[in-house]
């Protein structure tokens, strides 16, 4: 069965830091392609950055220069350091792994506020 768990979220004031977590089982996890998405209310859900199985990062627009993804293989964990928030960051963050052409395994999601 696989599991995608992310851990991380919180309240932070804008400027602060936050670092998302997921730990997946029941994939081979180094040969699949990682993702953090997040959707806020009301809007549809989209992508924040992706790390290639080899390592290849992307970002968005909206969160280059201050998000960092990567991923441990050795721990089967995908990371998101998120700094400078923005209470446009507001969202439910959400872990995706993906496999080729195969439909993409979710977690749960993790919610981050952004507030004073």
């Amino acid at each position: 069965q696989v599991q995608l768990v992310e851990s991380g979220g919180g309240l932070v004031q804008p400027g602060g830091s936050l670092r998302l977590s997921c730990t997946a089982s029941g994939i081979i996890f180094s040969g699949h392609s990682m993702a953090w998405y997040r959707q806020a209310p009301g809007k549809e859900r989209e992508l924040v950055a992706t790390v290639s199985s080899g390592g290849t990062t992307t970002y968005s627009d909206s969160v280059k220069g201050r998000f960092t993804i990567s991923r441990d293989n050795a721990k089967n964990t995908l990371n998101l350091q998120m700094n400078s928030l923005k209470p446009d960051d507001t969202a439910v963050y959400y872990c995706s792994a993906r496999r080729g052409l195969l439909p993409p395994y979710w977690g749960q999601g993790t919610q981050v506020t952004v507030s004073s």
